[in-house]
């Protein structure tokens, strides 16, 4: 189903891409279809007609759109981040304020331990 009216949507996108350019430019001679006489709809019915079908485009484009949305909403898994976190174990300390908190067990290779890992200075002191 999402497939189908992604596809949808997609068709729908290029197709309101195609009749925006072909609208005719208001200035900066950017629109393509805006010059000559003699073509298959002219003046104020050319102009109504493509309006119209840009609203319509857009309408669907923005309905596609929203159900899209509900169907990536329906498929995603129920629940929080926090729903896979593991409570602390019972015998944790937690520092008071402005405490030090307590190291963890050492070697377990983390880049934690590498910064608590005491450090020549680098510069050296005189005495």
């Amino acid at each position: 189903m999402a497939t189908v009216l992604l596809v949808i949507h997609l068709m729908i996108a290029t197709a309101l891409v195609a009749v925006v350019l072909l609208q005719k430019s208001e200035g900066g001679a950017l629109g393509i279809g805006g010059g000559g006489g003699g073509g298959f709809l002219t003046g104020r019915g050319t102009a109504n007609l493509l309006t119209r079908t840009t609203a319509g485009l857009a309408a669907a484009f923005f309905a596609t759109s929203i159900l899209l949305t509900i169907l990536a909403n329906h498929n995603a898994p129920r629940g929080s981040v926090f729903d896979g976190v593991k409570a602390p174990a019972s015998g944790t300390q937690v520092p008071a304020a402005g405490g030090v908190a307590p190291k963890g067990e050492p070697g377990r290779g983390g880049i934690l331990d590498k910064l608590d890992a005491p450090r020549a200075p680098l510069v050296p002191q005189n005495q």
